[in-house]
């Protein structure tokens, strides 16, 4: 991956106190399980510092703002309501997926059950609009209404995805819709939020919200070929780590599309019940590749992030935020596969 661009580390410190003083809004055991997840203190209270993630939806959020000339502490809350979005997605996933770790520790489902977890990421979800009503801003109810609507979206994707464990047949308009949702909307609202709450034009913030969601759905194409084909060093994962779940993802929704003797033999494989040894694994690797799955996925992903680059030069911007923007894009996107 390339070298991470500074504003990463700006917007984290950036956000941090105002983060930490909106969870503790929480009651105790909320709170005390947000804190854990977000590496503030261990299981048992301590305080300690481990990995939070890259903040990226706070980034977006704070450069948007300053894309469209208002200074980034104007879009603080929206900055601390994205992330918090974030986690309460990233929690109620951790349980469905059945994870145990994040991030090199446990889930909070795996250290207090099933409804802490749900409960203390539907805690995070109404903190953020919470957040937004609160900071008195005059755009505040456009910029909370954008996140509710990004909720919604976030969760169809999610539902999008588990229906399709249980489907024969999904198509790759499916599956980019489920990405659309899933991962793009949250990332399309980051970086339209700071310019929604500093009351830029309709058109500089749907070009912003464009950039996000392409953005979004490079990076899910991206991640869907190192499911499949990524380096463990790099990835964390095993390789081949989502055919081992039979996940239809992008890449394998393309060739199961395809006509020819590959396809039908991966549709089968998919069907086939049974724990799948890694010569099977590399075969069904090599029929998803055989019928273009891989090709194809890699370049939808640069096509879709040239479509965000133009979204950005598209508009008036501040030249700075805006290099800055694209640099980001493609931090997020550009991993070694």
């Amino acid at each position: 991956m390339s070298t991470a661009p500074a504003c990463l580390s700006h917007s984290r410190v950036a956000i941090t106190p105002a983060l930490r003083a909106a969870v503790d809004r929480l009651d105790h055991r909320s709170r005390h399980q947000a804190a854990y997840h977000f590496g503030w203190i261990t299981a048992g209270g301590a305080p300690t510092s481990a990995d939070a993630g890259k903040a990226v939806r706070p980034a977006l959020a704070l450069l948007s703002a300053e894309a469209v000339g208002a200074s980034p502490e104007v879009a603080l809350p929206g900055a601390v309501a994205v992330e918090l979005v974030h986690n309460f997605s990233l929690i109620h996933d951790d349980l469905m997926d059945g994870d145990e770790e994040r991030r090199h520790r446990r889930t909070v489902w795996k250290l207090w059950g099933a409804s802490s977890a749900i409960l203390t990421g539907d805690a995070l979800l109404a903190l953020a609009q919470e957040v937004l009503l609160d900071s008195g801003l005059p755009t505040a109810a456009p910029a909370a209404r954008l996140l509710a609507r990004t909720t919604r979206h976030l969760i169809r994707g999610q539902v999008q995805d588990l229906s399709f464990e249980q489907r024969s047949h999904v198509t790759v308009e499916d599956c980019v819709d489920m990405a659309a949702g899933k991962t793009g909307a949250l990332l399309s609202a980051s970086a339209a939020i700071g310019a929604v709450l500093a009351g830029a034009p309709e058109a500089t913030v749907d070009a912003l919200a464009l950039y996000g969601d392409q953005v979004g759905l490079s990076f899910q194409l991206v991640d869907d070929v190192l499911g499949i084909w990524g380096d463990p060093a790099v990835t964390g994962k095993p390789v081949h780590s989502d055919l081992r779940s039979r996940k239809k993802s992008l890449p394998v929704s393309h060739a199961l599309n395809q006509d020819g003797p590959l396809s039908v033999e991966l549709a089968t494989w998919l069907t086939t019940p049974g724990e799948p040894d890694e010569e099977e694994l590399r075969r069904v690797a090599d029929l998803i590749a055989g019928a273009g799955g891989r090709d194809w996925a890699l370049a939808e992903a640069a096509r879709r992030m040239a479509q965000a680059e133009d979204a950005l030069r598209g508009v008036e911007l501040d030249a700075g935020a805006r290099d800055e923007l694209l640099a980001l894009g493609r931090f997020v996107v550009d991993r070694e596969v």
